[in-house]
């Protein structure tokens, strides 16, 4: 059944259970992360972390470790269910107690992680896939990693009922970021992302994606821009833990470009796989 972590507690997974007064139960109250494991090695845990802490401070919870004991943590859970290549999934909520809607006084706040098998998106990369475009409805904080994805569930599941593989969301025609991703653009020798505002969520591959333009000459510019910019673009891709540099050929029916990855895509991908293989060693899969 595999090992999951409670706290400080290492137990089989079938005797993992939660509180029903749960606050992250009821309330979606608390924070999580998801950190990419590549040949037993977690890749960017660094940036994951901090993200998690900073993520906690905005909802004013206080989490029971210390960053390094959450790394100890997590290594040794890796450590127990041999994971390879795949995720470690964390969250922390702020704890149990009588339901009631502002905090309490005095709630001690649960970690729980997990490991699982997750291969790269290999084919996926290779070929592109297809995009849906809607309305962001969420809420004005999507700068916080939170438990509250209502909005990103109902966005990828009108995307997943016609085909698409993720949902390009967009406030009054100003492209954000997926519903489970960030998005970007590039239109000659530029590359456009909307800015790390409280519109999106400031993501840990879109972070490493911008230091690799600069390695491969590709300028950058961190500025929002419309639906009609996107329909216009060269190439257009997603980003995110677990799909990487993923391309998108498709904008509901319309293909972008010539329909297959573009070049600055397919440079990209390359030096991502060479950033995970100098930080975490050889890949099972490359493109």
């Amino acid at each position: 059944m595999g090992t999951i972590l409670v706290n400080d507690q290492f137990l089989d997974r079938e005797n993992g259970s939660v509180d029903i007064e749960d606050r992250g139960y009821q309330f979606g109250d608390g924070v999580y992360e998801v950190v990419r494991v590549y040949g037993g090695n977690m890749f960017t845990a660094k940036e994951h972390l901090e993200r998690l802490f900073e993520s906690a401070e905005k909802i004013h919870l206080t989490l029971p470790f210390t960053y390094d004991e959450l790394v100890a943590r997590l290594e040794k859970l890796m450590e127990v269910n041999q994971l390879d290549t795949g995720i470690i999934y964390l969250q922390v909520t702020r704890g149990s107690s009588a339901r009631q809607h502002h905090f309490p006084e005095q709630t001690k706040a649960v970690l729980t992680a997990y490991t699982k098998e997750v291969a790269r998106p290999v084919a996926d990369m290779t070929a592109g896939v297809k995009a849906i475009i809607t309305d962001d409805v969420r809420w004005l904080r999507c700068d916080i990693k939170s438990l509250n994805l209502l909005g990103n569930l109902l966005a990828k599941q009108e995307a997943v009922s016609k085909g698409g593989f993720e949902a390009v969301l967009h406030r009054d025609g100003t492209v954000t970021e997926g519903s489970s991703s960030n998005v970007f653009i590039i239109s000659g020798d530029t590359l456009y992302t909307h800015p790390a505002t409280n519109l999106i969520l400031n993501g840990i591959t879109r972070r490493e994606i911008l230091k690799l333009c600069k390695e491969i000459g590709l300028s950058v510019a961190e500025q929002a821009f419309t639906l009609e910019a996107l329909a216009n673009a060269d190439e257009v891709f997603m980003a995110s833990t677990t799909a990487e540099v993923m391309p998108l050929v498709q904008l509901d029916e319309t293909p972008v470009g010539n329909g297959k990855p573009g070049e600055w895509t397919q440079k990209l991908q390359a030096a991502f796989e060479e950033a995970v293989q100098k930080q975490c060693g050889s890949l099972a899969q490359t493109i």
